[in-house]
């Protein structure tokens, strides 16, 4: 509907613009005309009185040309443009109400479906980062192996120096990548002031909170913010749900 309103709209203007343009036009050779018969029946040319009275009728329309002779001609080629632009707008109706159709012979999308689809891709690409960052603490740290081991197995001695390695490797490939640094310059226990103006997505307030900041408390946890954003690249497979590929080692001769 809006779109006929747009059409309608613009053909108002443009016929209406282009039926001034030819008022002005006919204005100037019914103008032209009239001198032409003033000038043909002048009374010492020894016309008749027929002729002098169309003489004297040019004379006055010549006289009363900008008052009467324009805006009689202005306005019926008004009114004949916008009776022109009614049949248009009543048979041109249906072609504007189609849809567009893409190159493709497609049905243009929908701007409720475009959003659909771009909140599907972008949940997509969150789940896909997702698995990114296990993948690269998994090729960094052998992380999800360590999650899928059997530990009941193993003494606390093997446990311990197990994790060691796992913790010094995963916490190696988080500092190269993310470089994870405390919200807060305190340490847990500590007493902290929150100014006023503080950020709400990097600072949570627990406890009896009344009144305006500034506000006194006690560090529960520093928090963690990132302190750089290389993300590693995305691997190029097919199947976003692999983390870690397998590894098969052929033997020789097979």
């Amino acid at each position: 509907m809006d779109r006929v309103k747009q059409f309608q709209k613009i053909s108002f203007w443009v016929i209406s613009v282009f039926m001034l343009a030819m008022a002005a036009a006919l204005g100037a050779v019914i103008w032209f005309g009239l001198e032409q018969v003033a000038a043909a029946a002048a009374p010492d040319a020894g016309n008749s009185v027929f002729l002098n009275q169309i003489q004297q009728m040019a004379v006055l329309l010549k006289t009363k040309f900008y008052a009467w002779v324009m805006p009689a001609v202005a306005g019926a080629m008004l009114i004949l443009g916008w009776i022109l632009c009614l049949v248009l707008g009543v048979v041109l109706a249906p072609v504007v109400k189609a849809p567009v159709k893409a190159e493709s012979g497609k049905p243009a999308s929908t701007p409720g479906k475009k959003d659909f689809l771009d909140q599907k891709v972008e949940q997509e690409r969150k789940h896909r980062l997702f698995l990114h960052t296990l993948s690269v603490l998994q090729r960094e740290g052998r992380l999800l192996d360590f999650f899928d081991e059997d530990l009941k197995q193993y003494s606390d001695e093997q446990i311990g120096a197990a994790v060691r390695s796992i913790q010094a490797d995963c916490k190696q490939a988080v500092k190269k990548y993310i470089d994870p640094r405390p919200v807060v310059n305190a340490n847990e226990g500590e007493t902290f002031t929150v100014a006023p103006g503080f950020d709400m997505n990097a600072i949570t307030l627990v406890g009896n909170v009344t009144g305006e900041p500034p506000f006194e408390g006690i560090v529960r946890h520093p928090g963690w913010k990132a302190g750089k954003k290389e993300i590693p690249r995305l691997a190029d497979i097919r199947d976003a749900s692999v983390i870690t590929p397998a590894e098969i080692e052929i033997k020789a001769g097979s």
